[in-house]
């Protein structure tokens, strides 16, 4: 797993802030500039949830990293703990977009008709052109003249920056036209042209300026609509759980809120209901459905002792339970918090897409300034140079760059919790990358975490006596046998054990023992396991000085281990074997699955060391596990990977949470961190690469105003309905 961060004061502390103002990379560079320059502050700022988590090391205050970010021309405050929600962008400003796209569209289209086509233009058409042009570039476009204003008085620039000076020169140049150069006489004509216009008279660009800014704000509304729906997944894990519960207290029934619920409640849930709190049952039976926090649809059942999760929904029969842990404490907002906190942090990949777009915006006026004077000085023409000057300004907004990678961390990892894998950080989708080699924990993992009977050999009574002899004790082999046999049971009395041996009881009024060979200490019967069944632990039983029979017990392997292990091989990732187990249960297992190399008699403490000499021999590791046994070989994998059903050390230890107890979770983890990855380089690839080409084609002179503030708004659009698409990735 990624290295940690380092030893950190005893005043440490993780601030996160909703940071409000942000349009673009330069936004994002200039804040956590502004936050990174405080003593003891390492800020990490994310466009598209607009958010700034900051880790605070010093005794700097809230009010101090809120200061700092107003200092910066941006506003700031503090979320609260219960505020998980970084995926919802403020509706009122997608309500404000959305009118002023519309007035600006609906003001716009007469202004583009009357400017392109000649036979529409009557008398003085240019002066209703002029009027109609604007409200659109002051009313419909201040979102983008205030924001650069705003980081005018800090001495900085945005992306808005380049669209406000773009739209007011084209506007101030067409108003000097109009008023000035002879553009504003009656019954002067203009022609429809898509490539910039060459003429010496003063041409009017009121339909350049209007356009621009109502495909932007188009761009910005259809933005602010996708990065909604990004972080749907999130949303709908957020709104899972339960709103109230039925508390009982000396038998009378209580409705509350799930606030006001604590540690050791006695709650009610009926069907249909969701479960408030995580907890054990106390009565009842009932199926629960689980398919929001583990992505299986097939509904689990659940009675007395067993533990049930918050948010899950009870389908049938009512149940009785006793809460465990509420609120924040309970699993399902353990999981929001963790793939909140993912999203709001920053990949790698990010921060070179970070480094160029703070000094972007700078150089973009540079050029634009330098274009005006090439074309002034070499054509003696001040039309074309500013129309090209002008068309570098809007082509080059950044947007596109500032969105590549968060959108698609957005969606990708809220598509990963709704299939029951919660990742905890996006430098993990770096690791998935590069992992080559997947130790599996055995028990627990690949196969059941429990025992079961799988063969008996001898005559019907076996069993039965075998269960009965073992009925008082407590190891796992002896359960197993209990609860294969049908029940009641003989009475047994004389109840001896030998630890890790076997057991002896007289049922019946017969001497029955029930252990291994060695314990037994008699003549065996010969005694053959099938195939399927090779490396299952042997129990023999014996009544008097007599053997009678022989029960196999093992953990079966889960339906799905042999598929996920061929699935990792698809993704050119090799399984290796890591169990405390001894060599012939642990080898059987490994050829039923189609692993090759198998580590076994591994104790706890040495798991950890197998890891590191994979990872010294120039291998990227991956480890699956559940237990506590596996958390220090989590934590020393590159990758670490906890079933949901382990316990909470392995689930804190690992990278990425697997919800579900099924193997094959493990490679469509890896599955859709390698896609979010993938579509993350696409983004930025298409940022760059819309950059790189469009600049000089508008320095050139090929591209008109209007044309270049469509494709720019084009291009923002395209990055986030690409990282849209991981919404359905591996749906099936």
């Amino acid at each position: 797993m990624p290295a940690g961060d380092p030893v950190r004061s005893a005043t440490a502390r993780d601030v996160d802030l909703a940071v409000t103002g942000m349009t673009c990379a330069s936004c994002v560079a200039r804040v956590e500039k502004k936050l990174n320059k405080l003593d003891g502050v390492s800020a990490s700022v994310n466009l598209a949830t607009e958010t700034a988590h900051v880790a605070v090391t010093s005794d700097i205050s809230d009010a101090d990293l809120i200061a700092r970010v107003a200092a910066a021309g941006y506003g700031a405050s503090v979320k609260s703990a219960d505020d998980y929600d970084t995926s919802d962008p403020s509706e009122a400003r997608a309500a404000d977009l959305r009118r002023r796209f519309f007035v600006a569209l609906a003001l716009s289209i007469p202004v583009m008709a009357l400017s392109m086509v000649p036979a529409w233009q009557f008398t003085g058409w240019q002066w209703v052109v002029a009027a109609l042009t604007l409200p659109v570039v002051t009313w419909a476009a201040w979102p983008f003249h205030s924001a650069a204003a705003r980081a005018a008085r800090h001495l900085t620039s945005t992306m808005d920056t380049l669209v406000s000076l773009g739209v007011s020169a084209a506007t101030l140049w067409s108003l000097w036209a109009l008023l000035f150069g002879g553009a504003g006489h009656l019954g002067m004509r203009m022609h429809m042209s898509l490539l910039p216009r060459h003429s010496t008279m003063a041409e009017l660009y009121f339909e350049s300026a209007a356009m621009v800014t109502t495909f932007l704000l188009a761009g910005r509304w259809a933005e602010s609509r996708s990065r909604y729906r990004a972080g749907s997944a999130l949303r709908e894990l957020l709104n899972l759980g339960a709103k109230d519960a039925a508390r009982l207290i000396d038998g009378r029934e209580e409705r509350v809120p799930v606030d006001q619920l604590a540690v050791g409640d006695t709650l009610l849930v009926r069907p249909g209901e969701k479960i408030p709190a995580d907890g054990i049952v106390l009565e009842g039976q009932c199926a629960v459905d689980e398919a929001m926090v583990t992505g299986e649809s097939e509904p689990v059942d659940v009675g007395p002792g067993d533990h049930v999760t918050a948010g899950t929904i009870a389908t049938s029969g009512a149940l009785t339970i006793r809460a465990e842990k509420v609120g924040a404490d309970t699993l399902i907002a353990h999981i929001g918090a963790m793939v909140a906190d993912a999203q709001a942090r920053k990949a790698p990949i990010q921060r070179l897409a970070d480094r160029i777009s703070a000094v972007f915006v700078p150089i973009v006026i540079l050029l634009a300034i330098a274009t005006f004077l090439g074309w002034w000085f070499i054509g003696g023409e001040l039309t074309p140079a500013f129309t090209a000057a002008v068309a570098v300004l809007v082509i080059a907004c950044p947007c596109a760059l500032g969105l590549a990678t968060p959108t698609a961390l957005l969606v990708g990892t809220g598509r990963a919790a709704h299939l029951g894998i919660v990742i905890k950080g996006p430098e993990i989708l770096e690791s998935t990358r590069v992992v080559d080699t997947l130790v599996w924990d055995k028990t627990g993992t690949l196969t059941e975490d429990t025992m079961q009977v799988r063969h008996v050999a001898g005559s019907d009574r076996v069993l039965q006596l075998a269960a009965a002899a073992e009925a008082s004790s407590e190891h796992p082999i002896a359960r197993a046998i209990v609860a294969a046999a049908s029940h009641p049971l003989p009475a047994a009395t004389n109840f001896e054990t030998s630890a890790g041996l076997g057991v002896r009881a007289t049922v019946e009024g017969e001497r029955i023992s029930v252990g291994k060979a060695d314990f037994l200490a008699l003549e065996l019967p010969e005694f053959t396991l099938p195939d399927e069944l090779a490396g299952a632990t042997t129990v023999w039983v014996a009544a008097g000085d007599r053997v009678i029979g022989a029960i196999a017990v093992a953990a079966p392997l889960r339906p799905s281990a042999a598929r996920a292990v061929a699935e990792l091989r698809e993704l050119g990732i090799t399984s290796v074997l890591l169990t405390g187990d001894a060599a012939e249960p642990a080898g059987a297992v490994a050829r039923q699955v189609g692993i090759e190399t198998v580590h076994a008699g591994v104790l706890p403490a040495d798991k950890r060391d197998v890891v590191a000499a994979l990872q010294s021999g120039g291998k990227v590791t991956a480890m699956v596990g559940d237990g506590v046994n596996d958390a220090a070989a989590l934590a020393q994998a590159d990758l670490g990977m906890a079933m949901g059903s382990g316990t909470d050390v392995a689930i804190e230890a690992a990278d990425i949470t697997l919800m579900r107890s099924d193997p094959l979770a493990a490679p469509l983890a890896i599955r859709i961190a390698r896609a979010t990855l993938r579509i993350i380089k696409q983004n930025l690839f298409w940022a760059f690469f819309y950059n790189v080409a469009a600049i000089p084609l508008a320095m050139a002179g090929l591209l008109n105003p209007m044309i270049a503030g469509a494709a720019m708004a084009c291009s923002s659009v395209m990055v986030v309905l690409n990282s849209l698409r991981l919404r359905r990735a591996h749906s099936s």
